[in-house]
């Protein structure tokens, strides 16, 4: 099997494995627990802690768990809501979010909220200056997405960030960095981002496992869930810690080897760029300028007919978002693309285990299988 859907999740690393094993027979005890063999299982959850906080660049104490990145943009959105809703009613986001985020905007405009989102240019980038024009006084919360997960496009976050602060100081600025971590290099700590959402199953760790990080700007926020007092009060509940043991063991795997492996897929890409565009029907859609994604049409070659040839050939892509299944792609709707080829697009996404050999049997099986059958 060739896999190239990186972007829908990855395999979980050895590394991962082994950490998750580890917690599952040997730290098994309840984290909350007063007993040495529950203190013993409290160390390894404030070591994991740490580790996730190291490849963030953040501050440990600011690191809180969440059972993925949909968790975490929920987390953030609706805990913003809370915490401004009764003062301020405006909220700048974007067309090209993930459904995380747009569902839950959708949620808080049926309660009254109002949600300016801002349009990609052609490259699927969203800009500083569309930002800017967005802004309000009555702006109290601004989410924008690091990278888009169907186009690879990468947004100037800390502009933005810096922007929104400066224009509206009591705003909240939130980015959905779930297709961001450990594939573009940024630090918590000087992104300028008050709440950043992560996921462990998109960097090589086990699924069920994600977090939020809450500046130190953000003095109190509202929790998540109410309980024991778990996850410093935001978050109750027992901890996952097969799955956050998995996530830390999965991010400094990867983090120790980031610059490597961006380097690595980033000439990965590109050599698969100039593959296709020898293919005259392809088009490529979208800058991708995120080292790991890449949307591609075949007009004349409907979505499913790709993917079904590609999958009898061994090799897996994806119709644009894993999370959005029979839905025309809203990314590429907004970019303007013409229905023919967004009805014919599919989405690449590799990782840093994706080798050379297998860009090239994916370009020949297009080549040698797809193509012949365009209208």
């Amino acid at each position: 099997m060739i896999y190239l859907d990186n972007s829908a999740t990855t395999k979980p690393c050895k590394e991962a494995l082994a950490a998750i094993t580890d917690a599952v027979t040997e730290h098994w005890a309840n984290p909350s627990a007063l007993y040495g063999f529950g203190i013993e299982a409290a160390k390894a959850l404030r070591s994991a802690r740490g580790k996730i906080a190291n490849a963030l660049g953040s501050e440990q104490d600011r690191i809180f768990f969440t059972s993925g990145g949909t968790e975490a943009d929920n987390w953030a959105i609706f805990g913003a809501a809370k915490r401004f809703g009764k003062k301020n009613k405006h909220i700048v986001s974007t067309a090209i979010e993930h459904h995380a985020i747009l569902n839950s905007l959708k949620e808080l405009e049926s309660q009254g909220f109002e949600v300016t989102y801002l349009q990609p240019d052609k490259d699927g980038v969203i800009t500083v200056d569309a930002l800017k024009a967005a802004l309000r006084k009555d702006t109290f919360l601004v989410s924008v997405m690091m990278v888009n997960n169907e186009t690879g496009a990468v947004m100037p976050i800390a502009q933005m960030a810096k922007l929104t602060h400066r224009m509206c100081p009591d705003a909240i600025f939130h980015t959905d960095a779930v297709q961001g971590f450990l594939k573009i290099p940024f630090q918590a700590k000087t992104l300028g981002a008050d709440l950043i959402s992560i996921s462990s199953h998109k960097v090589h760790g086990p699924k069920g496992a994600g977090a939020l990080y809450i500046s130190p700007r953000l003095r109190s926020f509202p929790p998540l869930l109410y309980g024991g007092g778990q996850e410093s009060g935001y978050r109750s509940g027992t901890e996952a810690t097969p799955a956050i043991m998995g996530f830390a063991a999965a991010c400094s795997a990867v983090h120790s080897t980031m610059q490597q492996d961006l380097s690595g897929e980033k000439a990965l890409l590109e050599q698969l760029v100039c593959m296709l565009n020898a293919l005259q029907s392809v088009v490529i859609n979208g800058c991708h300028e995120a080292p790991h994604i890449l949307n591609i049409s075949i007009p004349g070659i409907p979505t499913q007919n790709s993917i079904n040839y590609l999958q009898d050939a061994g090799i897996c892509v994806s119709a644009g978002s894993a999370c959005a299944k029979g839905h025309r792609s809203h990314t590429l709707t907004a970019m303007g693309l013409t229905p023919e080829r967004i009805d014919s697009s599919f989405r690449i996404s590799i990782s840093r285990e994706t080798t050379l050999a297998e860009l090239e049997r994916l370009v020949e099986v297009i080549q040698t299988t797809i193509l012949p059958h365009r209208k």
